[in-house]
C-alpha cells in the first residue's frame, strides 16, 4: 500500500443521516472511523448494510445500541487512539451491559484475541471483507456469544452495496473501485489486513458515479490501495494468465477513468492512491484528454534514496520516480502533485536522508504526508530488518522535511496568485460564513466571498493573494 490513501487525522464520526431506515427496529448505531479514505468508504458500506436491518445512526455513543470503531493499523499511533477510545466505551457498557461494542477493519484480524479474550474490550470483531455478516454477528453477540469473522476474501468488492454517505457535504463522494493489495512493501501491514488485490466490475462503478451525479454530487474520488493496477478481466481471469487479445479487451484503469469521466462533463473525477511503479503514460494521457479528470496526482515516493526504496520493496528507484515526474509535467503541465514520505526507516543514514531532502527540493511537491517510521507487526521489515534509527534522529529528520515541505507548499501555492481558477464550491470556509471555499483541479483550497453562489456550483475565481496552503480571491465572469 502507498501509506494508506491520504491519512485522515481527525476521526470521522457517523452522522445522523439515515433518517428513514428500512424496517426500523428502533436501534441506534454509532460508527467512528480512523485512518484513510478507504476506511471512510468502508464505513459507508457498513452503514448501508445495517440500514437495511433497520438501524439509524447517532452522533452520541452514549445513546447507541451498537458502537463500531472502523480501525487502521498503518501506524502505531492509530492503534493507540483506538485502544483509548475503547476504554471510553467501556464505561458505557458498565452503565448498560446490553450495549455492543465492535472493532471493524484493519486491526480486527491482527488483534482479535487481545480484544476478545485478553482485554475483553469488545463483543464483535469483523474484518474488512466480512461486513455482509454483520447482522448475524450482532445477533450472536446479543445472545452473549463473542462474534468474530476476519476471513479475507479473494472476490468480495461490495459492488452491489449502495453506500450511505456519512457526513457528506452533498458535493464530494468516494467510490471504491478495488480492494486489497498485492504490493508487499516491507514496511506495510495492509496486504495482511486487507488481503489480495481484486478489481470491481466497471459498470457498477459507472452506475454508482451516475447515481451520485443525479443526486447532486459533483465530484467523485475513485479509491484503491493502488488504483494504477486496476484491471477488470471478467470471468475471474488472472492478469498473468491473459492473452494479448484478452488484455486489449480488459478494462484498465485508464479506460475506467474515461468511462467515469463520460458520465457527465460536470462531474469531476479524482483518484487515489497511485503507485510510481505502475503509473503509466496512458493514465496521464487520459487525464490530459478530459477536462473533468482533475490535474492532481497523489504519488507516494516514501524516500528519495534508491537504497531505501529497495529495502522498502517499492519496486522502483529514485531515477524511475523522477522519470514519472518528468512525464507528468510533459503530459499534464501544471499538475498538482502530493506524496507520502517515511523518515527514519531501518538503517537510514544521513546520506539517505539528504537524498530525500534533495528530491523534495527538486520536485517541490504541493503537499506531503510525512511520518517517522513505525514498525508494524508481521511486516517484512519487522522480520528482516532492525529498527535501528534512534527516535531522536527520526524526529529531527521529520522536522527537517516538514519545514522544507512548508516552504515548498508556500512556493507552489503562490504560483496561483494572479490567475483565474475553476473552483467547485464545497461549502462555507472554516473562518466565516460570509466566505465560501472549494478546490481547483490541482486540489488547492480557494476561498472567496459567497455572493449569490451556493454549494455544488462551479465558479471562476481570480486569485489576488494567498497563505501557505490557501488561495484567496474574487469570483469573475
Amino acid at each position: 500500500m502507498n501509506s494508506g490513501n491520504k491519512i485522515i487525522d481527525e476521526t470521522i464520526q457517523g452522522q445522523s443521516l439515515m433518517l428513514n431506515p428500512k424496517n426500523p427496529n428502533g436501534k441506534k448505531l454509532f460508527l467512528e472511523s480512523y485512518g484513510c479514505q478507504m476506511n471512510f468508504a468502508d464505513s459507508e458500506i457498513v452503514a448501508s448494510i445495517l440500514q437495511d436491518q433497520g438501524f439509524s445512526t447517532t452522533q452520541n455513543f452514549e445513546e447507541a445500541d451498537v458502537i463500531f470503531l472502523n480501525t487502521c493499523s498503518i501506524r502505531e499511533n492509530a492503534e493507540s487512539r483506538v485502544r483509548n477510545r475503547l476504554n471510553d466505551f467501556k464505561r458505557v457498557k458498565k452503565k448498560n451491559p446490553k450495549v455492543l461494542v465492535g472493532v471493524l477493519g484493519c486491526m480486527a484480524e491482527r488483534l482479535k484475541s487481545q480484544f476478545l479474550e485478553q482485554e475483553k474490550l469488545v463483543d464483535i470483531v469483523v474484518g474488512p471483507d466480512a461486513y455482509r455478516d454483520l447482522p448475524g454477528l450482532i445477533d450472536e453477540a446479543e445472545e452473549g456469544q463473542k462474534a468474530i469473522n476476519v476471513i479475507l476474501s479473494k472476490e468480495e468488492t461490495y459492488a452491489d452495496v449502495t453506500p450511505v454517505r456519512l457526513g457528506s457535504n452533498g458535493v464530494n463522494a468516494y467510490i471504491s473501485i478495488m480492494r486489497g493489495c498485492d504490493n508487499m512493501c516491507s514496511f506495510c501491514v495492509v496486504p495482511f489486513t486487507r488481503g489480495r488485490e481484486r478489481s470491481r466490475e466497471p459498470m457498477s462503478i459507472v452506475a454508482e458515479a451516475r447515481d451520485l451525479y443525479e443526486r447532486g454530487y459533483r465530484e467523485v474520488t475513485l479509491l484503491g490501495q493502488n488504483v494504477d493496477s486496476y484491471l477488470w478481466t471478467g470471468g475471474g481471469l488472472k492478469k498473468e494468465n491473459l492473452t494479448p487479445e484478452q488484455k486489449e479487451e480488459a478494462v484498465s484503469f485508464a479506460k475506467l477513468l474515461e468511462m467515469v469521466a463520460l458520465v457527465d462533463p460536470k462531474l469531476r473525477v479524482r483518484y487515489s492512491t497511485s503507485h510510481p511503479k505502475d503509473m503509466t503514460d496512458d493514465v496521464l494521457e487520459m487525464v490530459a484528454k478530459h477536462h473533468n479528470i482533475c490535474n492532481y496526482i497523489h504519488l507516494p515516493v516514501q524516500s528519495g534514496s534508491s537504497r531505501m526504496l529497495d529495502m522498502m520493496n517499492r519496486g522502483y528507484t529514485r531515477e524511475w520516480y523522477l522519470d514519472r515526474m518528468a512525464a507528468i509535467e510533459r503530459i499534464i503541465p501544471g499538475c498538482g502533485i502530493s506524496t507520502d514520505i517515511i523518515t527514519g526507516f531501518c538503517s537510514e543514514t544521513e546520506e539517505d536522508h539528504e537524498e530525500t531532502v534533495s528530491l523534495m527540493k527538486h520536485i517541490q511537491f504541493d503537499y506531503a504526508y510525512m511520518f517517522s517510521y513505525s514498525e508494524r507487526p508481521k511486516t517484512l521489515a519487522e522480520r528482516k530488518f532492525k529498527d535501528d534509527v534512534p527516535e531522536a534522529v527520526k524526529s529531527r529528520r521529520l522536522a527537517e522535511i516538514v519545514e522544507l515541505q512548508r516552504q515548498n507548499s508556500g512556493i507552489k501555492t503562490a504560483l496561483g496568485v494572479g490567475k483565474v481558477h475553476e473552483v467547485l464550491i464545497e461549502g462555507f470556509s472554516k473562518k466565516s460564513e460570509e466566505m465560501l471555499m472549494g478546490r481547483n483541479p490541482q486540489n488547492t483550497v480557494v476561498v472567496f466571498p459567497k455572493g449569490d453562489h451556493k454549494k455544488g456550483d462551479y465558479v471562476n475565481v481570480l486569485v489576488t493573494r494567498c497563505t501557505t496552503s490557501t488561495l484567496i480571491g474574487e469570483v469573475v465572469e
